[in-house]
């Protein structure tokens, strides 16, 4: 293993050459001694030492603070500072910054545990330097946002994605509490969510965020974001500040609720689907197989004439009268209740909690009515109208399902007296299409 290489700047020769002597004595190498700063600069630019002793008293253009100054600065080598002054007035707060000083006349043994202390704080810190870069590089290189706190919840590091998110930059969010770079706004209450990171020091569990959050930037521009705050934890297991990971989940949570649309939903009229409307049916039968007296109904729609329509005027002029029909239909609803698209011409309502059946009959002629007034479509008038069959709930039923079925059964029945009827289904009906 190689030798330290020590460079010696002092501008008393016989001093520097005994410095040298002791040096070697002690194993160093001392390839130079130079006795002034330009020269000193020169010669850790051609020799590339371990560690410089350089007295502080230093002649000529440039004095020892100086020399140190760009030597530490320029070429990221050590200095260990000489001096003849006595401790009590030396400057300890300019001396602490680099590796310490050692006074003169020096003392082998003290020269050797100076020189050793500044190689091996100046190897810790160059490592420190180095795990540091590669942390800082990690965090820029991550696709997610994040943001470091100390334990007081203040803001000690933020990524580039962290940045582009929030609007702050680093140096303006550097040592900012954490609320007040990260704005969040839970979108479904209302609330401001504050103090995550000290809820996550103060309790040391890892804290998920939920997806209701918005962060609203620096900029005002809003997002909904998704992520995790946690504990940071040294080698002992003590809590020493807090990282929050987070993303842009805005896209994502788009996407879910347009699946979520086109899975319940009908794309044409935007109004709920065969799948949503069973579901809701489920929810009513079993909440009326639980509550006594709980009453609903069920109607089947069949819109009379839709066909030659289509034919006459064309599918645009068919789809446009559609669309019409569902806001009319829903019109003539509460908004508790449901009305949906079951395909083709084809609408199943559900009215709940009635107290009777006229209840139900009343939403039928009030559809009757909306349904006779014409419609103006693509330079057309147009006139519809419905047949509509009603099954009311009832103990006998065993499955919501046959709620529907009976309906449809006394819509075909409403079909057959003309249009622009409803007919009310009954187990005598049922007897007849059996029959």
């Amino acid at each position: 293993m190689l030798s330290p290489k020590i460079l010696v700047v002092e501008n008393e020769k016989k001093i520097a050459l005994e410095l040298k002597k002791r040096l070697q004595n002690l194993g160093y190498s001392v390839p130079e001694i130079t006795l002034s700063g330009e020269e000193a600069i020169k010669k850790v630019e051609e020799t590339n030492p371990s560690l410089v002793l350089v007295n502080i008293c230093l002649k000529g253009k440039i004095n020892g603070w100086q020399v140190a100054d760009i030597i530490m600065n320029n070429f990221k080598v050590p200095v260990l500072y000489l001096t003849d002054c006595p401790e009590e007035k030396i400057n300890t707060n300019r001396l602490i910054e680099p590796f310490g000083y050692i006074t003169k006349p020096v003392a082998e043994r003290d020269l050797h545990i100076a020189i050793e202390m500044a190689l091996y704080q100046h190897k810790a810190k160059r490592k420190l330097q180095e795990e540091k870069q590669k942390f800082v590089a990690i965090l820029k290189s991550m696709g997610c946002a994040v943001i470091i706190t100390d334990t007081y919840g203040c803001i000690y590091m933020i990524n580039p994605i962290a940045e582009a998110l929030t609007a702050w930059k680093q140096d303006e969010a550097v040592n900012k509490n954490l609320t007040e770079v990260l704005s969040l706004v839970d979108k479904d209450t209302g609330v401001i969510i504050k103090d995550l990171a000290t809820q996550v020091i103060q309790t040391g569990v890892v804290l998920n965020l939920p997806e209701t959050l918005t962060l609203v930037a620096k900029d005002d521009t809003e997002i909904q974001i998704g992520g995790s705050i946690a504990p940071i934890r040294d080698d002992d297991g003590n809590i020493i500040g807090a990282v929050l990971v987070f993303e842009d989940i805005t896209q994502r949570k788009r996407t879910e609720a347009q699946l979520v649309r086109n899975a319940f939903y009908d794309a044409l009229t935007a109004l709920p689907n065969r799948v949503l409307f069973f579901e809701r049916l489920r929810q009513v039968f079993d909440r009326g197989k639980r509550r006594n007296n709980y009453g609903y109904a069920v109607l089947f729609l069949d819109l009379d004439g839709f066909k030659r329509i289509n034919d006459s005027f064309g599918h645009s002029v068919g789809d446009n009268l559609l669309m019409e029909i569902a806001r009319r239909l829903e019109s003539c609803l509460r908004s508790g209740d449901t009305v949906a698209r079951f395909g083709g011409d084809e609408f199943a309502i559900l009215i709940e909690d009635i107290k009777d059946v006229s209840d139900a009959t009343n939403v039928a002629n009030r559809i009757q009515e909306t349904l006779r007034l014409p419609l103006y479509l693509n330079e057309h008038l147009i006139s519809i109208a419905a047949s509509i069959g009603i099954a009311l709930s009832c103990s006998s039923y065993e499955q919501p399902e046959n709620l529907l079925r009976d309906a449809d059964i006394a819509m075909y029945h409403a079909k057959e007296q003309g249009k622009a009827h409803y007919v009310m289904f009954n187990s005598q009906q049922l007897l007849e299409i059996n029959e």
